[in-house]
């Protein structure tokens, strides 16, 4: 088995080669009439905890199948999955057939015994004979089909017929993640995207293995899901967006089917409440819950801070059992996200208070608490998650706060505005996003270890890393694609790669070797200099 810590030096050198081989200019190797060359095994991202390249490929064919187990129904259903992806591009009928009624192709077997694996662990096994995918559970296939995909030629992904062949290389992989909540947030509140947009993100996700879709679903611009017992929250508060414009919201169908779609790409959704702070549309919508009695003018523009709950009012906690109690009956994941961050106009003991009456809420309705970094500043309830979002410059003592409470038993998400946040400038000349965190390319959204980011926090308190896509400038898929790509993949990887392959050199030409796959995949990414784009 290859070494850990030699794996990104051999990748590298095994990315190089293939680029010599796939060269057209003077001096390079000829292109094989028969197509490109195979893809190194393991040259993808995020990188496998453990590669060992060897023996011959197995290639695609008119004859290949897809064989499960036939008495399991997920196993079927990631079948179909996987037929679904690679039917169009290789115009073979693929079928997914009972692991007894056929031979070779491409075998997706659970292990009760690969307990070694854990719940998303994978080994591939490739040779001329055919492909072997096995986990000890489901969504460990599901990964295993996204490293399996990536394996094969970039113009797989295209939905019409293209020339193969279809290569995956020899040898075997064996892969585990790092940690187990590898998120990312999009920000439906600034701006509304619609059920198709939002499965058209989950699928992007899905290729690099990210298993939470963290909905941000309230805002002082707008509320976005529907409460039946409070239903100005979605007629009202859910009727504009940033900079005006219709707004819109999700009925209780809609979410359920956000919620289905990421299960079928094994995806937790974790809804976002935002609260006692970032509440103007709840303000706006009913009177009752400002302290002064008085509905707020719905808000368009882009400040933060400025907008409370009334932390003394009984009817606040009414409003916040009720939407709780709703919106974790839609939810079977095990999160409901409450916000906490930048309450401005809440003095710190309303805070605190408020705090202490919410959290006790979300558990009665069986979910754990997660919130904003800024809840470490009140009393975290035992078991919740506290997301990080400070800055290298953030100062010492709250970063020491977040780590003391992670020593405490609180986890953390790490999601550094000046690393992880998607909606950050690349450069001064960006056209979209925003600059506070100041700029982030690819090499400064990749190149930091979460073990590190904290001084004094185990990375045994580390729950994982988020990656959260603000929406106050981004309107259209277009936007959300330029924004997240190429950098979303770094910080799947941080997630799921052991700390060992960490390693720009061999990242940023794993990475390149993406740019056709986004491409066939209808991704109009940035195209970073620091990259060398395929």
């Amino acid at each position: 088995m290859t070494p850990r810590r030699t794996l990104p030096l051999l990748l590298s050198s095994l990315l190089l080669a293939g680029a010599a081989l796939s060269g057209s200019g003077s001096g390079a190797a000829a292109e094989p009439a028969a197509g490109p060359a195979v893809r190194p095994l393991g040259a993808v991202v995020p990188a496998p905890a453990s590669v060992t390249p060897g023996g011959e490929p197995y290639t695609l064919g008119r004859g290949t199948a897809v064989r499960v187990d036939s008495a399991d129904r997920e196993s079927r259903a990631i079948g179909r999955y996987l037929a679904g992806l690679l039917r169009p591009a290789t115009g073979y009928p693929l079928p997914v057939v009972d692991d007894d009624a056929a031979r070779g192709g491409i075998l997706l077997r659970l292990d009760p015994r690969a307990t070694a694996l854990g719940d998303e662990g994978y080994e591939l096994r490739s040779g001329p004979g055919g492909v072997t995918l096995t986990a000890h559970a489901p969504a460990g296939l599901f990964r295993g089909v996204q490293t399996l995909r990536q394996q094969l030629p970039a113009a797989v992904e295209r939905r019409t017929v293209q020339s193969g062949p279809w290569r995956i290389a020899g040898g075997t992989v064996t892969d585990t993640p790092r940690f187990a909540y590898r998120g990312a947030m999009l920000d439906v509140s600034r701006h509304f995207f619609t059920v198709d947009q939002v499965k058209r993100y989950i699928d992007q996700l899905a290729l690099y293995k990210i298993n939470k879709l963290h909905l941000h679903l309230s805002d002082d611009q707008g509320w976005r899901i529907a409460i039946d017992s409070w239903p100005r929250l979605a007629a009202h508060g859910g009727s504009t967006q940033v900079g005006g414009g219709p707004g819109g919201f999700y009925s209780k169908d809609d979410y359920r089917e956000i919620v289905r779609y990421a299960a079928s790409r094994y995806q937790e959704v974790v809804p976002e409440i935002d609260m006692p702070g970032h509440t103007n549309a709840a303000l706006a919508s009913y009177a009752e819950l400002n302290c002064d009695g008085v509905a707020r003018p719905l808000y368009t523009g882009t400040e933060v801070g400025f907008s409370s709950l009334c932390v003394p009012k009984e009817v606040t906690y009414d409003f916040v059992d009720d939407v709780v109690r709703e919106l974790a009956a839609l939810t079977p994941g095990r999160y409901l996200h409450i916000g906490g961050d930048e309450a401005h106009s809440t003095s710190h003991a309303d805070y605190a208070a408020f705090m202490d009456r919410v959290q006790p809420v979300v558990a009665k309705y069986g979910k754990t608490v997660i919130g904003w970094h800024q809840l470490t500043g009140a009393r975290p309830a035992p078991g919740a998650l506290a997301q990080y979002w400070g800055l290298d410059r953030t100062s010492a003592a709250e970063k020491e706060r977040v780590a003391a409470a992670g020593r405490a038993g609180t986890g953390i998400v790490l999601s550094p505005a000046d690393r992880a946040y998607l909606d950050m400038k690349y450069t001064k000349d960006t056209p979209l996003g925003l600059s506070w965190a100041g700029y982030v390319e690819v090499r400064r959204s990749y190149d930091w270890d979460p073990a590190t980011l904290l001084p004094g926090l185990p990375e045994t308190a580390i729950a994982g890393v988020e990656a959260p896509l603000w929406t106050e400038t981004l309107s259209e898929s277009a936007h959300l694609d330029r924004m997240a790509f190429p950098r979303l993949p770094g910080i799947a990887e941080l997630g799921w790669s052991p700390a060992a392959t960490h390693d720009w050199e061999s990242y940023r030409l794993r990475l390149a070797a993406q740019g056709p796959r986004l491409s066939a995949l209808g991704v109009d990414f940035h195209r970073s200099p620091q990259v060398p784009w395929e």
